[in-house]
């Protein structure tokens, strides 16, 4: 499943293409965009937990330092690694699930 607490999640069933050129793997996620460091920064002052309850996601952490780490603009777009492993051949798009809670730990 790809996604971060704060997108779409997407799950992909890697193609038989894929069993040849990634040992049968497709993306496991879309990597960071910036550091922990540069997250924590960037969620400084904002309460993280509140604005993910307003869009309807309930957020658990094991500290309020997990969940800003964990922003999601501390990744890159979902939407663009989904598609870009659609269109290298090694992934099929099955579904894409709304987030409604997420545990960071």
């Amino acid at each position: 499943m790809l996604g971060d607490m704060g997108c779409f999640s997407n799950v992909p069933t890697a193609t038989e293409k894929a069993m040849h050129d990634s040992f049968g793997s497709t993306c496991h996620g879309a990597g960071r965009a910036m550091s922990r460091v540069k997250a924590r920064q960037a969620a400084a002052g904002r309460n993280i937990i509140r604005e993910m309850e307003e869009r309807g996601i309930i957020i658990r952490g094991q500290s309020r330092r997990t969940v800003d780490e964990e922003i999601s603009e501390a990744y890159k777009d979902v939407s663009n690694v989904v598609d870009a492993c659609a269109l290298a051949g090694i992934s099929h798009k099955v579904a894409q699930l709304r987030p409604i809670g997420c545990i960071k730990g």
